[in-house]
């Protein structure tokens, strides 16, 4: 641990120079995050160190070719530093500045050519990849005006759907509020019929005096005046005979007492079906 700290305040004293180091809490983690940035700092000064001296070695070197490559000029064509033409110095550095364009290793014919070529060769390819971009995009484009298109539609119908569904949901709520009204007058009405019955079965009402037995009678009587019928055409023939006058006078009572009374206990039911009716509504 001593060791790391020692390490740690160097590196710092050197990052820091002059300037006071700040203050920060000593404790195992923060000593461990100095200590790992000190070699990563190391390591990069030593990168650093390798690649400049790299840089001086290769700066020798183009040096001594340069000094080289002069004395071969000045031995071998007589040329000095200085003494070519404006246009002569324009056009080898144009040569120059092609040849790292195509980062080639000299300025031979026989470097250039495969370095155009490829380059060539890499233009057709571009120029292909570019084609197969092309007909990409306009399909992608296609697709997206159909997915556009598809998209509008299912808004369309979302839209028409909410609407219905809004419908729907109000007529369930009516349903809803019709359905609380008729279970409220159900309710009130099985209490009224109860309260009825109660009444019926205080008063003792004859099982002849409902309305299911006056409708049976209606119908009875109506049976009976069908069955009359062909008993009345029978008697037509007869009916030009002349009856005896005190007989008739008997069965014409006989008839007028039958019906007053028929009539009376008629509407004596019908009085008392309509009173039982008002009292249960």
């Amino acid at each position: 641990m001593c060791e790391k700290s020692k390490r740690v305040n160097r590196w710092l004293g050197s990052v820091f120079g002059d300037q006071t180091v700040p203050d920060f809490e000593v404790n195992t983690r923060t000593m461990d995050l100095l200590d790992q940035l000190v070699q990563l700092s190391e390591a990069r000064c030593e990168e650093v160190k390798l690649l400049t001296d790299d840089h001086k070695q290769k700066a020798s070197e183009y040096q001594s070719d340069g000094a080289h490559l002069q004395d071969l000029l000045l031995q071998g064509v007589g040329l000095q530093p200085g003494s070519m033409c404006k246009s002569t110095s324009d056009l080898l550095s144009v040569l120059e500045g092609t040849a790292e364009a195509l980062r080639v290793k000299d300025t031979s014919m026989g470097s250039f050519v495969p370095a155009v070529n490829k380059l060539t060769s890499d233009l057709a390819e571009a120029e292909k990849t570019d084609r197969r971009l092309g007909r990409e995009l306009s399909a992608v484009r296609k697709k997206m005006a159909s997915t556009m298109i598809l998209r509008k539609k299912l808004d369309g119908d979302l839209k028409k759907t909410t609407q219905a569904q809004q419908v729907e949901a109000a007529t369930a709520e009516e349903r809803l509020l019709n359905m609380d009204f008729m279970k409220s007058k159900s309710r009130d009405l099985t209490y009224r019929n109860k309260i009825a019955q109660d009444k019926l079965a205080s008063i003792q009402m004859e099982e002849s005096l409902t309305h299911q037995s006056i409708v049976q009678l209606s119908e009875r009587i109506t049976a009976l005046k069908q069955e009359i019928v062909p008993l009345m055409k029978k008697l037509e023939p007869y009916s030009d005979l002349s009856p005896s006058p005190a007989l008739a006078q008997v069965k014409i009572e006989e008839a007028k007492r039958e019906l007053v009374c028929f009539t009376a206990y008629f509407q004596y039911k019908k009085k008392l079906y309509t009173l039982i009716l008002i009292d249960i509504v």
